[in-house]
């Protein structure tokens, strides 16, 4: 049985989603998969010429690009701003939004900038995403919506020399219970997908090889993106009566389960 499953927006319909880092990689599949569907999206990035591609991938899609950076509460204020003059309200956000930080430095060589560059992106930047869309979601009528946040891996284990990532995603979970919890009496669910190796840029060095734990260089295998936005696709679609509150997608072979 192929029965769609909606959100709760206006009148039962596919609502509107708010998708961070919506210019490539996870959040690009996730806001393509979304338009796709009939969601209306608002995509949201640093830069406006790779959100602009994002909304050509869809061209028949109701799509509006907003230059954000998520780690000012400016930018974020004025995103949600955009979003609820656009469409109306806010059913969904994707808190996807984040960085990896420099690469392979250990953890006594890490500079604090590069430290809280990553601190107010993938933390900050994802309480004040939510934060907003929250209050949002609490005013509108109908009341409720749906926050899903971009976790990793690393907030299960961590890789070697990756400090402030881990750091973040570890807390981003605790973010992610405090707000399901908040949100219950404004039917406002709050999930988190954890996710890896999916085949993206910020992942194409470990097709070649990766720093494992014993300090080997190994190649570890990727999944497809679209695995991913099918699956937070299938998350958002939920009624509000449901919620998924942690999904873990993986490539299948990755080192992860059982250290190997």
């Amino acid at each position: 049985m192929n029965e769609k499953r909606t959100v709760s927006g206006a009148e039962g319909r596919p609502g509107t989603a708010v998708v961070t880092g919506a210019g490539s990689g996870i959040g690009r599949a996730v806001a393509v998969e979304l338009l796709r569907a009939g969601w209306s999206v608002v995509l949201a990035g640093r830069r406006a010429e790779p959100l602009t591609e994002t909304a050509a991938l869809v061209p028949e899609g109701a799509s509006l690009a907003v230059p954000a950076d998520v780690s000012r509460p400016g930018d974020v204020t004025a995103l949600f701003s955009a979003a609820v003059e656009r469409f109306g309200r806010v059913d969904l956000l994707f808190n996807n939004a984040g960085t990896f930080g420099p690469g392979g430095v250990p953890v006594e060589e890490l500079p604090y900038d590069a430290w809280r560059h990553v601190v107010d992106t993938n933390l900050n930047g994802a309480f004040l995403c939510a934060q907003a869309a929250y209050r949002q979601m609490k005013e509108q009528d109908p009341q409720g919506g749906r926050i899903i946040n971009n976790g990793s891996i690393s907030a299960h284990t961590p890789r070697p020399h990756s400090v402030a990532y881990t750091a973040t995603k570890h807390a981003l979970t605790g973010l992610t219970k405090s707000l399901s919890l908040d949100g219950r009496p404004y039917r406002i669910a709050v999930g988190q997908i954890d996710i890896g190796n999916a085949a993206t840029d910020m992942t194409a060095r470990m097709q070649t090889g990766a720093l494992q734990a014993n300090g080997e260089i190994a190649p570890e295998p990727v999944m497809d993106v679209a695995d991913v936005a099918r699956t937070v696709r299938h998350m958002a679609e939920l009624p509000l009566e449901a919620n998924v509150q942690f999904a873990t997608v993986l490539a299948t072979a990755m080192p992860y389960v059982g250290r190997g």
